[in-house]
């Protein structure tokens, strides 16, 4: 993995005291990682996050991890919404929906593989907080998008893949409200689906995915 420094001045101190338990994942929406990364490090756009990847695996270290990066906006997450304070953002480069969305490359998904290893291995970050931006934010956000490999994570130890567990569409709001959706969100329902059910991201309540999301909480230690 080759890591490259470049430092952003878009941070600010965590809470004292806060514990890095969250772990978000997003895409970047730009059209090359030298665009996003300016972007990340202008502090006239206050945003950035804690590492940027681009798709030839090359990593980004942008803030410190001990530090807070400004990635996850109005968000929330097993009834917390200050996300930003304990989350490490990681951006990955893609063009996005807005310009060309597409797959995840092989050296781009290792490289975070290797990255979100030790990220685990330095935190106490437990499966069911490796998220998607989409997760936090289902309303406004749509990424890391459908082309994203979670299962492929999770096979490494990032995050969780679930196998259905029987379970019926009029479980599904109190289900994804207990994963951690909010409740009042309109597009939790295709938040989910977008990550675990892909072949059809509709926003509708049915079994399918109320099966996935019984699963995704019988698998959470």
């Amino acid at each position: 993995m080759r890591l490259i420094d470049r430092p952003s001045p878009n941070c600010d101190d965590r809470p004292p005291g806060q514990a890095i338990d969250m772990l978000v994942l997003h895409y970047t929406d730009m059209a090359s990682a030298e665009a996003s990364a300016a972007r990340l490090c202008d502090p006239a756009a206050q945003v950035s996050a804690h590492y940027l990847i681009d798709e030839d695996g090359t990593v980004f270290a942008l803030v410190p991890e001990g530090k807070r990066a400004w990635h996850a906006g109005v968000s929330f997450w097993r009834g917390e919404t200050a996300i930003n304070a304990r989350a490490i953002g990681i951006e990955l480069q893609n063009p996005g929906h807005s310009l060309g969305y597409r797959a995840f490359p092989e050296a781009q998904i290792a490289a975070l593989i290797a990255l979100c290893q030790g990220i685990l291995a330095r935190h106490p970050i437990p499966p069911h907080n490796v998220v998607g931006h989409s997760d936090v934010a289902p309303d406004r956000k749509i990424d890391p998008g459908e082309l994203f490999p979670w299962a492929r994570l999770a096979d490494a130890g990032i995050g969780i893949w679930p196998a259905p567990v029987s379970a019926g569409a009029a479980d599904l709001a109190g289900l994804l409200a207990e994963i951690g959706y909010n409740p009042a969100a309109d597009k939790a329902v295709a938040a989910f689906q977008r990550r675990f059910r892909t072949a059809r991201i509709d926003n509708v309540a049915d079994d399918e995915t109320a099966s996935l999301a019984a699963g995704f909480l019988h698998s959470r230690p």
